[in-house]
C-alpha cells in the first residue's frame, strides 16, 4: 500500500503511475493520451500526466462546477463616527 501513497502525491506521473490513479489500463490510457482526450505531454518520447490537470479533466468530465477564480468576500466597512466637539 506504500505505493498507492506514494502514486497520490506525486505531481507527474508516467504512464503506469497514471493508470493506476486513474483505475483505467495503460493501453487505454496511451490511446487517450496519443488521440488528445486526456491532458498529457511527451517527454522524450514518454507520455507524462499531471496530477492536478488529470484531476480538473475528472471534474471537468464528472461535471464538477470549480470555480475559475476563488470567491472572496469582503466585510463591509462601516463609516467613520464623527468626532465630537
Amino acid at each position: 500500500m506504500a505505493g498507492l501513497a506514494q502514486i497520490a502525491t506525486r505531481e507527474v506521473m508516467d504512464i503506469r503511475q497514471a493508470s493506476d490513479y486513474l483505475g483505467i489500463s495503460g493501453d487505454t490510457l496511451y490511446r487517450y493520451a496519443s488521440e488528445g482526450f486526456i491532458p498529457a505531454f511527451k517527454l522524450g518520447n514518454r507520455w507524462r500526466f499531471r496530477k492536478s490537470l488529470l484531476d480538473s479533466w475528472m471534474d471537468e468530465k464528472s461535471g464538477v462546477k470549480t470555480p475559475a477564480t476563488p470567491i472572496t468576500v469582503v466585510p463591509k466597512q462601516k463609516k467613520p463616527v464623527a468626532r465630537a466637539r
